[in-house]
């Protein structure tokens, strides 16, 4: 996936300014900035919940900067949210199907994949009833269960927004070994998050915004070193 210069604004707030970078399969891609530097209105430009002023999107060769959500959902784009958006008076079963019935629309199985659902959810550290209602679910359970349903629809392009928020230690390593599944399912990740630990280490290239504009874009320990990077986010005198 390309993002080529691509604009955004609400009003006289400027959201993304001539934002462009690429993704490539089986690798993550780290989008860092203060709050409100953008991150999570490029992510709704990406996935069509936000349509853009200007620029492009490209996916495998093809437009989609004007296709509706559904369609860039069948074509390979999928998503979480930083707070989980899931189908509350279904059952857990019911929720998973959303994810399964878009890998069937692509004819992908999970095999194929290599990946299984019970792989998946054992990474996720999920042991769960299908016929239970998504709310038995703690919050961060259902975190990590969006990460299982958007890796499920075997997507090209899969982005995470702050999937660590609000998690402790333990779920944060089921995000990190979810990750891994949807890497090794050959999907790019573009990763939104504020634990610069987990940024660091899961990231092979970084871009960074700042008032909606991209001020730095290379592998994390160019980030860490980066003058405008410290100056903008990471601060003097703090740990990345």
């Amino acid at each position: 996936m390309t993002l080529d210069r691509v604009c955004k604004r609400f009003g006289g707030v400027v959201a993304a300014n001539e934002v462009s970078f690429s993704l490539s399969p089986r690798e993550v891609h780290g989008l860092i900035g203060p709050n409100g530097s953008g991150k999570t209105t490029v992510l709704n430009l990406i996935s069509g919940v936000t349509e853009m002023d200007s620029g492009n999107i490209w996916l495998d060769g093809q437009l989609i900067s004007k296709q509706p959500c559904h369609v860039r959902a069948r074509g390979g784009v999928s998503r979480t949210f930083q707070h989980p958006r899931l189908l509350k008076r279904c059952d857990i079963q019911t929720n998973l199907y959303l994810g399964i019935d878009l890998a069937n629309m692509k004819q992908k199985s999970m095999t194929s994949c290599g990946y299984t659902l019970s792989e998946l959810l054992d990474a996720a550290g999920l042991s769960i009833n299908m016929n239970d209602s998504i709310t038995t679910l703690s919050y961060g359970q259902q975190k990590l269960f969006e990460i299982v349903r958007a890796i499920l629809s075997h997507p090209k392009v899969i982005l995470l927004d702050e999937p660590a928020a609000g998690l402790n230690s333990k779920e944060m390593e089921r995000v990190v070994a979810l990750i891994d599944c949807a890497v090794k399912g050959d999907a790019a990740v573009l990763l939104v998050e504020h634990s610069m630990d987990l940024v660091m280490s899961l990231c092979n290239g970084i871009t960074v915004l700042n008032f909606g504009r991209p001020i730095a874009e290379g592998q994390p320990e160019e980030i860490q070193s980066n003058e405008a990077v410290i100056e903008a986010y990471l601060g003097r005198g703090r740990s990345a």
